[in-house]
């Protein structure tokens, strides 16, 4: 292949092994989110699969309801975490270059 072809092909090949690498980067991630003024923290890898969870002494002496909704805020807020980082690095990867909606990057 020669000409304007060859060049989209090589730029396709391209952008696919910046998508792949963005895609491994953001799968070792580790993220935390936090809630109550970090009484509770959890973090989360790239993959939304808990590595830590951390409640503060002070949390404890709490009832149960209220510690639960600590640990369900710091689970969301690092899952949003993740889910900018994600975005941030598909967006690097891409170069800006906007991809058509629903398009699956493997995340």
């Amino acid at each position: 292949m020669k000409g304007p072809l060859a060049q989209m092909m090589r730029q396709a090949q391209q952008l696919q092994d910046n998508l792949k690498r963005a895609q491994d980067e953001v799968a070792r991630m580790e993220i935390t989110g936090e809630s109550g003024a970090g009484l509770v923290k959890v973090t989360l890898t790239g993959k939304y699969q808990a590595r830590k969870v951390e409640i503060a002494a002070d949390a404890l002496g709490e009832d149960k309801e209220f510690l639960e909704d600590l640990i369900a805020a710091a689970i969301n807020d690092a899952s949003q975490k993740v889910e900018a980082a994600a975005a941030e690095k598909m967006r690097g990867a891409t170069g800006g270059m906007a991809l058509p909606p629903g398009m699956n990057l493997g995340l």
